[in-house]
């Protein structure tokens, strides 16, 4: 594995695989569907894998609606905050459901959806989210349609709604309470329905999850409104999945031992720096503890602090957890520095690089 050239991000199909096992029981003991979000992840070299598993891919654009209906397959949703004019027609040949953020939207689109279902957004102003940033009903927020007169004022041109108010929420008593509320204000809306995604953000492939209790909790609900229940896993269809394979690049001290390696959170796990999180790293129980740093000339490109079992020297190969969500879908150029090659580990051992990137990809990046 050494010989490969950092950084790269390594997705370890096994590890894979515990996330989609969970996926499938969940399919099989609550009667929902799953479909892959690729606003968090669509490295559809492992597609092959997971579609095997899951029923299809929801999307946030033009483009990612195209990837999952030509890389993914089964069924293709289609969503966006708004779509545009130029697009609209595209979107629509290439979904099996087209869903839309606004009764505006629908409104003006409809006549585009050549007899496909056609699903609108509700936003029951209710959530369950860590970060004002990602919490969709969010105050003021534009994501979704709230007024249950509103939505009931063009139920007969809708099959279906997606919800999605929850954000990593590991808390099955949390994911209920926000789901009784739903049924509370919207109950009237859902018996007129055929289908309801539930979104994504519910974290049922954590560790001691309550798996069985989630999915009598999915039954009940899809047999009393009698609708097909969609649940739109992002994270949790990728859960420690892969990591960033980085090298030391130098080591310093500044009132604490650092290591500067080849990547960066600004180009290649920018979710760190927009949440303030700290990746996995190290093992959590040796002696000599470090902060990884960035290579950008960000201040606070840094990826965290570790605990290692040695002083970390340079050419050191470090691994950083989890780097499969929301991170190749948002790599970028920032300060030029090398893009992670991506590379995939088979259940044999085997690694294979699937995607390498160069000055040229940087150059056919800008103009």
């Amino acid at each position: 594995m050494h010989t490969l050239t950092t950084p790269y991000y390594l997705i370890d199909k096994t590890a894979l695989q515990r996330n989609l096992d969970i996926i499938d029981y969940v399919r099989e003991h609550s009667g929902a569907k799953v479909l892959l979000a690729l606003k968090c992840f669509a490295t559809w070299s492992v597609f092959d894998q997971m579609r095997r598993h899951i029923d299809g891919t929801t999307s946030s654009s033009l483009y990612e609606v195209k990837l999952g209906h030509q890389k993914f397959g089964g069924e293709t949703h289609a969503y966006s905050v708004a779509y545009a004019d130029h697009e609209i027609e595209e979107v629509v040949a290439h979904c099996d459901k087209i869903i839309f953020n606004s009764i505006n939207q629908l409104q003006r689109y409809a006549r585009f959806a050549q007899g496909k279902p056609m699903g609108l957004r509700l936003n029951p102003g209710v959530s369950c989210a860590g970060f004002d940033l990602a919490d969709p009903a969010r105050q003021f927020s534009r994501l979704g349609e709230g007024d249950p007169g509103r939505i009931l004022g063009v139920i007969d041109q809708i099959e279906g709604v997606m919800i999605h108010n929850n954000c990593e929420n590991d808390d099955l008593d949390r994911f209920e309470t926000l789901l009784a509320q739903v049924e509370e204000r919207y109950g009237d809306v859902l018996r007129r329905l055929k289908w309801v995604s539930l979104g994504g953000g519910i974290s049922f492939t954590a560790r001691g999850y309550p798996v069985d209790a989630f999915c009598a909790r999915l039954r009940d609900f899809a047999g009393k409104y009698g609708v097909q229940v969609y649940l739109e896993p992002g994270e949790a269809a990728v859960r420690h999945s892969a990591t960033l394979e980085v090298t030391v690049l130098d080591v310093g001290y500044n009132g604490k031992n650092l290591a500067v390696v080849d990547a960066s959170t600004e180009a290649h796990m920018l979710d760190l720096l927009i949440y303030r999180e700290t990746a996995p790293l190290g093992n959590g129980a040796g002696e000599h503890e470090y902060m990884i740093c960035g290579k950008t000339c960000l201040a606070g490109d840094i990826f965290g602090e570790g605990r290692f079992d040695a002083p970390l020297q340079v050419g050191d190969r470090l691994s950083i957890g989890d780097a499969a969500g929301y991170t190749m879908v948002k790599k970028n150029w920032f300060n030029g520095v090398n893009m992670p090659s991506i590379a995939i580990k088979e259940a044999d051992g085997s690694v294979r690089v699937v995607r390498e990137f160069s000055f040229d990809d940087y150059v056919n990046s800008l103009s």
